[in-house]
Order: C-alpha cells, then sequence, then structure tokens
C-alpha cells in the first residue's frame, strides 16, 4: 500500500516514515521543507517540495502514486508563535488541511490519520484529560487543529465512505533508539531540545517562563510521550480504519513532568549542570496538561513503551551529542 505522508521531512514525519518502510510500505513525502529537513528523508522515498494549498499539484502526487491513505503531520506549531501570527496558523494548519482533504476529494482517497494536539482542550477544569473533556482552545495554534477537527466529522456526515482518526498530541519528546534521526526546530522551542543544548554549553541558560503557576513546583505541567511510541499509534490507526469511522485519541504516558522535573532530569543523564533563569509566563501556556490514554489502549491495544523520563531524554542526548548542530552536520 501507497502512503502519503504529509510532513515527511519533519520531527514527528520522519520517525514515522521510517516506520511504515520498515514494514515494507511504500512511501511518498509532501513537504514545503519550511522548517522540514531534506537530509531526514531515507533514501529511496519519492519526495515532492509541495505546500498544502498547491491542491492541483496534490492530486497529481496522488494520482501518479496510486495513494491509499494520508497520514497528516505537516503543520505549523509553535503556541507562542501562533498568539503573534493568528493568520498565518489558520492558513498553514487549517485552510491548508482543507486544500489537502479536496484533493483527496478529487482522486477519491477515503482514509486520513490526522495530527491533532492537546492545544485543543486549552485549560481543562479537570485532569487527566479524556477525549471527551470539553474543547476550548486557549491560543490559534489549538484553534486552527480544533477547526480541523469539526471539518473531518462534517465531512464524515456528509460521506459514509470517509474515515479518519484525529490523534490528540502532547508533548511530544525524545530521538530515534537508533540514533539515525532526530529533533532539529529551527528556531527551537521544545523544553528538552533546549535544556539539552544548554547543557552542551550551546546556550548560557534555560529560561523558565513563569514559575508561579498553581502546580506543586509553580511550573508548567506536561505529558512527554516519546516519539517512536507516538508514530506507533499512526501505523495502529492506519491498520484499523473502517469506512464511515471518525475516531479521537489522546496520545501521552498519562503523567505530567513539571519543567523543573525536566531541568533535573537532564542534569541526572546528562552529567552536566544546567544554569536556569526565571522568568514571566509565557502566552499561552495552560499550568498543567496531561492525559488519560486508556480509550486507544483498550481499542487499538496501543501502550507506550519508553514510560520513564530519564529514558525519553536520554534518547534525546544521544541524537545531539552525535549531531550538536542538527542536520546542518
Amino acid at each position: 500500500m501507497t502512503i502519503l505522508v504529509t510532513g515527511g521531512a519533519g520531527y514527528i514525519g520522519s520517525h514515522a516514515v521510517r516506520q511504515l518502510r520498515n514494514r515494507g510500505e511504500n512511501v511518498v513525502i509532501v513537504d514545503n521543507l519550511f522548517r522540514g529537513h531534506k537530509e531526514s528523508i531515507p533514501a529511496g522515498v519519492d519526495f515532492y517540495e509541495i505546500d498544502l494549498i498547491e491542491q492541483a499539484k496534490l492530486e497529481e502526487v496522488i494520482r501518479k502514486h496510486e495513494v491509499k491513505a494520508v497520514i497528516h503531520f505537516a503543520a505549523l506549531a509553535y503556541v507562542g508563535e501562533s498568539v503573534g501570527a493568528p493568520y498565518w496558523y489558520y492558513t498553514n494548519n487549517t485552510v491548508g488541511t482543507l486544500s489537502l482533504l479536496k484533493a483527496m476529494d478529487a482522486c477519491s482517497l477515503k482514509q486520513i490519520v490526522f495530527s491533532s494536539t492537546c492545544a485543543t482542550y486549552g485549560e481543562p477544569d479537570d485532569l487527566p484529560i479524556v477525549e471527551t473533556t470539553h474543547q476550548e482552545p486557549i491560543n490559534p495554534y489549538g484553534w486552527s487543529k480544533l477547526f480541523v477537527e469539526r471539518f473531518l466529522l462534517d465531512k464524515l456526515g456528509a460521506d459514509s465512505e470517509f474515515s479518519f482518526t484525529a490523534l490528540r498530541y502532547f508533548n511530544v519528546a525524545g530521538c530515534s533508539l537508533s540514533g539515525e534521526i532526530g529533533e532539529d526546530h529551527q528556531p527551537e522551542t521544545h523544553l528538552i531540545p533546549l535544556v539539552l543544548q544548554t547543557a552542551m554549553g550551546q546556550r548560557e541558560c534555560i529560561k523558565v517562563f513563569g514559575t508561579d503557576y498553581p502546580t506543586p513546583d509553580g511550573t508548567c505541567i506536561r505529558d512527554y510521550v516519546h516519539v517512536e511510541d507516538l508514530c506507533r499509534a499512526h501505523l495502529l490507526a492506519l491498520d484499523t480504519m473502517q469506512p464511515g469511522q471518525g475516531r479521537f485519541y489522546n496520545l501521552g504516558i498519562g503523567k505530567g513532568y513539571s519543567v523543573k522535573e525536566v531541568i533535573d532530569s537532564a542534569r541526572r543523564v546528562t552529567g552536566k549542570e544546567i544554569p536556569v533563569v526565571n522568568d514571566v509566563r509565557r502566552a499561552g501556556d495552560p499550568p498543567a496538561l496531561y492525559c488519560n490514554a486508556d480509550k486507544i489502549k483498550n481499542e487499538l491495544g496501543w501502550v507506550p513503551e519508553i514510560r520513564e523520563l530519564d529514558d525519553i531524554i536520554s534518547s534525546a542526548w544521544k541524537w545531539f551529542q552525535a549531531n550538536p548542530n542538527g542536520y546542518a552536520g
């Protein structure tokens, strides 16, 4: 079966491409390389540098390769950035996805696994978060994804042969266990890479944005799921989709770690003293987000294999030590 992977040169997409290839699937990648890395694409994989709003070009790729399903990773995904650039986020994440779905329609392509986000939940009253928790985002990034979720349901109501699975990611972290590929964002905003870059001396300190949140140590709490585990969930979703079916699942380990706990874990893993500077809160950051992932466990049998924070950070540390400048060498 040929699978189209949008954003396949990005952090999560590149890991999913490896897993698909390892089990013998044909993979086609579409990525505009705005934040993806061509160096992460395996040899022999068909790649097209296309933006999602280029519907005609998407149709051409789908028809040429006789694509049977789509795993849709391509998106802008920086919460803080979205607050200052809402038009950009809605255009890329919402309008871009609608363009992809229109291209799929034109080619009678009916299956999609969609990368959604825990940011659709906003600031929930109750934790852990379940799939039926009220969704009210507090930033444009979350809204840009929630609008797509709503459209997928409407699309399903209009087309009984269509099927989708929307996976609501919590904080994706870690790197390939083989050390082959990793996490390289420009600019880097993710906590674990920033902490590890500080450990390597590439940054003077790690800034902690907010120490007065209503959490045990005053810093934000997040649920960190290893990228390899997350990608396995996409393959399980792909394997179990049925016509006329729409599904939503949380993807996390079901436990939250604070910013301070992440820094302490990195100190243990690296053996380095990591300087910290406390700063003011960042716009759009909820105090705590962690999930209950029992639904995907019970329905698809997905269970994260890498659950300990030290192990997640160790996989990232291996990549950063071998690739101190990321894909730039």
